[in-house]
């Protein structure tokens, strides 16, 4: 069942990762509390880096137990292993090589030379029993339910790595899959699907500049989510739109509190 979006619309790009870098503090130390434990999914990208890096600058970030989360990835580059492309090198470089991690539980997609070679459908099927073994009986399906999965809007409406119109976007069955083709490098990718995503708590989708303010627009106005895959990703009991003013500049103001921009 999806879940009406919530838009929260800031000044600009960098309070927007301020801000949300405060936000998930706070949702792992309130998971953390309540379970001992918490895992979030994280995105690459320009938003995506800009709030790790906020998170990594934030003196709060000592009020998580580093220890007790769990990380994973929404979606890869299936690129060699410390390739600069990837989001996990991106990723370690913002946040995680700052932070005391327990190494077994960052899950980072397979790389292109790792144990599946050059195979992205059997390195997206690893990373899928890895999430299957991760998921408990109370998680009731083939993936942990994460407390927050963060996703980037690409201008074109894609999320994680679902583009428009292709197979991945379609995929009802499946946790995670391989990309092949697709529209902007490189070609060769692993996602998480539409049923993974939505496993989630909370999905968290970012999206600033003016270049998003479009693809916002499209996937707030009810757009199928063939055509705009952000608007097919939706959590358990929260959507969250974190937005800079540009890109809420195409949104009509009714959707949103004029308190939050």
């Amino acid at each position: 069942m999806s879940t009406a979006p919530q838009l929260v619309v800031h000044r600009d790009k960098e309070l927007m990762a301020q801000a949300a870098a405060a936000r998930l503090i706070t949702r792992i130390v309130d998971a953390q509390s309540s379970r001992g434990e918490a895992s979030v999914v994280l995105t690459g990208g320009r938003n995506g880096n800009g709030l790790l890096a906020a998170l990594a600058a934030a003196p709060a970030r000592d009020a998580i137990d580093w220890s007790r989360l769990d990380l994973w990835w929404g979606d890869e580059r299936f690129l060699p292993e410390g390739d600069p492309d990837r989001n996990v090198t991106q990723a370690r470089e913002a946040l995680l090589d700052a932070v005391p991690l327990d190494p077994k539980r960052v899950h980072a997609m397979p790389a292109s030379d790792g144990p599946h070679g050059s195979d992205v459908e059997a390195a997206a099927a690893a990373y899928a029993a890895e999430l299957a073994a991760a998921a408990g009986p109370e998680d009731h399906g083939p993936v942990p339910v994460f407390d927050v999965l963060m996703l980037g809007v690409g201008p074109d409406t894609h999320v994680a790595s679902l583009f428009p119109e292709l197979p991945a976007v379609r995929e009802t069955d499946r946790t995670v899959v391989g990309v092949h083709g697709a529209p902007k490098p490189p070609p060769t990718r692993v996602t998480l699907t539409l049923p993974a995503i939505r496993a989630a708590r909370e999905v968290w989708l970012l999206a600033a500049g003016e270049d998003k303010a479009e693809a916002a627009a499209i996937a707030l106005s009810g757009a199928g989510e063939i055509q705009a895959p952000a608007a097919g990703a939706y959590g358990r009991t929260r959507t969250l739109w974190l937005l800079d003013a540009a890109a809420a500049s195409q949104l009509p103001r009714t959707l949103y509190p004029p308190a939050t921009a």
